[in-house]
């Protein structure tokens, strides 16, 4: 299991041609959640001309929320689709300035209004992990060092006690081939220790638990 959603909520906001646009993200594991995410919105924004929304999560959702059919709702769904985005609800708030943006200045306004409430919430990539921990001796840490950075495994921690304990926390489709790299580095000498799967964040080549 991988897919992409958002980190954490997102907010941003800007104007265009006298009307504000602010932009909201929230990361969703279900459409009920959605579904209350956009009456948040909506109810903390009664006096907005436009509450225009999209969600996605295995179903896709949409609405225009009174503007011209396929300026909004659409707009917003295409973002998430093309950044690949799940498990994430958008809404887009439209305080109107006075000043007609046409159908091709309302699809650009939505689109952006989508793209930094994304940003802002954090794109990320939602994978499965595990915590390896390698007992070592103190001589044995250079070698493990040096192939975690020629293999991009990111070094969480390191316990230095009568032994050195090393913590990697790496994505569970790696985790055979840090054990077999770290077996053969010391010649069976490192002991290999690894802890319940679990769901996480990654971003480069870190992952983070998941708040």
């Amino acid at each position: 299991m991988a897919y992409i959603t958002i980190r954490e909520y997102g907010e941003d906001s800007f104007i265009e041609k006298k009307s504000e646009f602010i932009g909201y993200a929230k990361r969703v594991e279900n459409e009920e959640e959605a579904k209350a995410f956009v009456a948040e919105i909506k109810s903390k924004h009664k006096q907005a001309r436009h509450n225009c929304w999209a969600y996605i999560m295995g179903i896709q959702r949409y609405s225009d929320d009174g503007e011209p059919q396929g300026t909004a709702g659409i707009p917003i769904l295409e973002v998430m689709k093309k950044a690949d985005i799940t498990d994430c609800a958008v809404v887009v708030t439209r305080y109107f300035g006075g000043i007609l943006l046409g159908t091709g200045g309302l699809t650009r306004a939505y689109t952006k209004g989508a793209s930094i409430a994304l940003k802002a919430g954090g794109v990320v990539e939602k994978v499965e992990g595990v915590n390896i921990s390698l007992h070592l001796d103190y001589d044995m840490i250079g070698k493990v060092q040096y192939f975690c950075g020629q293999n991009n495994w990111h070094i969480e921690d390191t316990e230095y006690t009568d032994k050195v304990i090393v913590h990697i926390l790496a994505e569970v489709t790696v985790a055979d081939e840090i054990e077999k790299e770290a077996i053969e580095a010391s010649n069976g000498k490192i002991t290999v220790e690894k802890s319940e799967e679990g769901i996480y964040f990654k971003e480069d080549n870190r992952l983070y638990k998941i708040l």
